[in-house]
């Protein structure tokens, strides 16, 4: 019964939606908030393992050419040195958008795994409490993937650092999960949306198609280490959080990042009401 009432929800929700769901489709009345204003890392704040929050080190992160980009020139080795940009704000119900691109080599000694690898975490934990040898931030992780040049290899996947989520009604065990997109070979940009309501529903998008979606998620599960205890209460259902761009020691540009903000002022009397917000902030009316 309780799984019924649920899909029910989540229906009328995307219905409530209506064009704003639809990735990639523009909508004049939609006002989408540039997270970054393609000169500099004003509102965003690096945390780098084994350094302290605010610590860029080796301007890891940097912005050329207008774009956003993870560079390790000062690394003479990765040394596990996983690093996360930060937002200034969290954020509960949204559409984020980006558009990224691989270029270059990998740093040296970067894992395997991490070759042509990045992500953007979403319901991250606060950047201050996340400790000083930490991995990876407690967060849902959008995984970006480029393609090697001959085996397959989705983008926009879902990866779990000390999270878990139910995909068709059963959490999941494996702590990365593949999408349905299409591999993305070269250095080309690839645009990418994710839907994130809350603790309720999460939808991933590439190019304008839907490629992956789960439900429900919360704290919990492992891959993710040298956290504050207090920061993992297992159990506990993400409803909000931090954005964060991932350095994974390859290197990757960002040329877009822009939010659709889904909470705000729902009465039709406001100045400000928009007709695509579905999460109701009474306090940002203005009459």
């Amino acid at each position: 019964m309780v799984g019924n009432m649920v899909k029910l929800f989540l229906g009328l929700v995307i219905i409530n939606l209506g064009a704003c769901q639809s990735a990639g489709v523009p909508n004049e009345n939609e006002e989408w908030l540039p997270l970054f204003n393609g000169a500099n890392l004003e509102n965003w704040t690096p945390k780098i393992r084994g350094h302290t929050l605010d610590d860029n080190f080796g301007q890891t992160f940097q912005v050329t050419d207008g774009t956003i980009v993870t560079n390790y020139d000062a690394y003479d080795e990765f040394d596990q040195r996983f690093g996360h940009l930060f937002y200034k704000d969290p954020f509960s119900h949204y559409r984020l958008r980006i558009s990224y691109r691989f270029f270059g080599e990998q740093a040296k000694n970067g894992p395997g795994w991490a070759i042509r690898n990045s992500g953007i975490m979403l319901h991250c934990q606060a950047p201050n409490t996340i400790g000083l040898d930490q991995d990876f931030p407690i967060s849902i992780e959008a995984q970006l993937l480029g393609g090697n040049g001959k085996d397959p290899r989705s983008t926009m996947n879902l990866c779990t650092p000390g999270t878990e989520v139910l995909l068709a009604d059963t959490i999941l065990a494996s702590h990365c999960t593949s999408s349905a997109s299409k591999t993305y070979h070269g250095d080309q940009w690839v645009e990418a949306e994710a839907l994130v309501l809350g603790d309720s529903l999460l939808i991933h998008y590439v190019e304008g198609n839907e490629v992956l979606r789960y439900s429900k998620p919360q704290i919990g599960g492992g891959v993710v280490n040298d956290f504050d205890p207090m920061a993992k209460k297992d159990g506990k259902p993400l409803s909000e959080g931090y954005i964060s761009l991932q350095s994974e020691s390859h290197p990757v540009a960002f040329r877009k990042v822009e939010l659709l903000n889904l909470c705000g002022c729902m009465d039709k009397r406001a100045k400000n009401y928009k007709p695509y917000f579905i999460c109701s902030r009474p306090k940002t009316c203005l009459y």
